[in-house]
């Protein structure tokens, strides 16, 4: 008999964002375990998206709709976990705060990047584009979190990158976060350059990064 974690499951695997937040409600109202719902049912169907992008069986629009189904419900668990409800603890692999930088407003690669993120499960807060430094450390002083991802799509908006690592610099913050940079102009080098944590090339690139900075 299929169980509501069945269902959480499925959701996120057809990246119903509705249905997402109607289940998600539904635990809370029955008094389901929320962290069994987390692990069992967001995660379990955001892995098996995951694993069917990695064997080509999925595509990215079915990773970014898992996403996003995934963090619509956990949000509306987000109050209950924090309470420490639900047997045991849960506990995401790792807070990431992903932008594009000042200056710049594209966000395609950055959306892929966040889904892959998500899919493989870091709880990602993504602060858009044209962001200044100190939105980007600021959002990563309020969650947390331990790495800040910022992406630059012109020739021109890369030196906002450095600039990013030079406010944390000034500010006595650089030992405080992992910042890692990516878009089409740049290069392991140019992250060198500016005294980033490292680089990646591609979204799946971006992710082992992730996993090897917080290991």
């Amino acid at each position: 008999m299929s169980t509501i974690f069945d269902e959480i499951k499925d959701a996120i695997v057809d990246g119903d964002e509705d249905l997402a937040v109607e289940l998600a409600e539904r635990v809370i109202a029955e008094k389901v375990d929320p962290v069994q719902a987390v692990q069992l049912g967001f995660i379990g169907g955001i892995e098996e998206v995951g694993k069917a992008w990695t064997n080509g069986e999925a595509f990215l629009p079915d990773v970014m709709m898992a996403a996003d189904a995934m963090k619509a419900g956990m949000d509306v668990l987000e109050e209950v976990l924090a309470a420490g409800e639900g047997e045991g603890g849960y506990e995401d692999k790792g807070k990431i705060v992903l932008g594009t930088v000042e200056g710049d407003i594209h966000d395609i690669g950055k959306n892929i990047v966040g889904a892959l993120l998500t899919s493989a499960g870091f709880k990602v807060y993504d602060i858009g584009i044209d962001q200044k430094a100190e939105d980007f450390v600021a959002k990563a002083d309020e969650v947390g979190a331990k790495i800040i991802a910022a992406s630059a799509l012109l020739t021109t908006t890369m030196k906002s990158q450095k600039t990013l690592v030079e406010y944390l610099n000034d500010n006595n913050l650089r030992d405080k976060y992992k910042i890692i940079i990516g878009g089409g102009p740049t290069s392991a080098k140019w992250g060198e350059d500016i005294g980033a944590d490292g680089w990646a090339e591609t979204a799946d690139e971006a992710v082992e990064l992730c996993k090897q900075l917080l290991a």
